[in-house]
């Protein structure tokens, strides 16, 4: 089996799994990982498809600058230059964007704090933090709908090989050196949101008895 091969179904694994989870509503998300450095290409998942569903157009190969690296119809997704940003500043392998009502909920609480905070949780070891009473920061950025501007306010945050940036009322980046990686930080931030949500809503429903 070919690299390129090898890497479309790895990321075609983790489309299925976070489209099980319902993470990928109005076919929002975009997924995407590297396939080669020199020169550098990744595949990115193709825009307007439905993630609940696989196929053989669920991908296409880009450049460093986004742009198709292959002959093809279909258009890499819309939000491609966030991937761009990170592969062309870390050694990440992997990159996954996800929209969820509780990412988007936590980014509107927490949007003009600039950032989300969690500390003393067990699964904060998910990112390789092992300290007592360890913390997690997640940065929020304003939404930009023009996307190179989005896409160079991002890069602002892209600065190693893991990482994470919550976009308000849009949806979190993440991003780990292999698609396993990515998935599990994914999985682990979205753990830490549902979390603070359901406490949240708890303290308020105690507060009113």
């Amino acid at each position: 089996m070919s690299i390129l091969a090898k890497r479309w179904h790895e990321l075609a694994d983790v489309k299925d799994e976070l489209a099980a989870r319902d993470w990928f509503p109005g076919t929002s998300g975009n997924l995407a990982i590297k396939v080669s450095d020199e020169p550098l290409t990744f595949l990115v998942t193709a825009s307007g498809r439905d993630k609940g569903k696989r196929t053989s157009d669920d991908f296409l190969l880009v450049d460093a600058e986004g742009k198709k690296a292959e002959e093809t119809e279909l258009k890499p997704s819309a939000e491609t230059l966030l991937h761009v940003e990170i592969y062309n500043k870390t050694n990440a392998g992997c990159s996954l964007h996800v929209h969820t009502i509780d990412n988007n909920v936590i980014s509107e609480l927490y949007g003009d704090e600039g950032e989300i905070v969690f500390k003393g949780q067990e699964i904060i070891k998910a990112f390789g933090i092992w300290e007592e009473d360890a913390e997690i920061r997640i940065p929020i950025i304003r939404n930009y709908a023009d996307i190179p501007t989005l896409a160079e306010e991002f890069g602002k945050y892209v600065k190693g090989d893991q990482g994470a940036v919550l976009i308000r009322n849009h949806g979190i980046t993440v991003w780990g050196r292999n698609a396993f990686e990515a998935k599990k930080f994914l999985e682990s931030y979205e753990f830490l949101f549902s979390y603070h949500v359901k406490l949240l809503s708890l303290k308020r429903q105690f507060q009113t008895v």
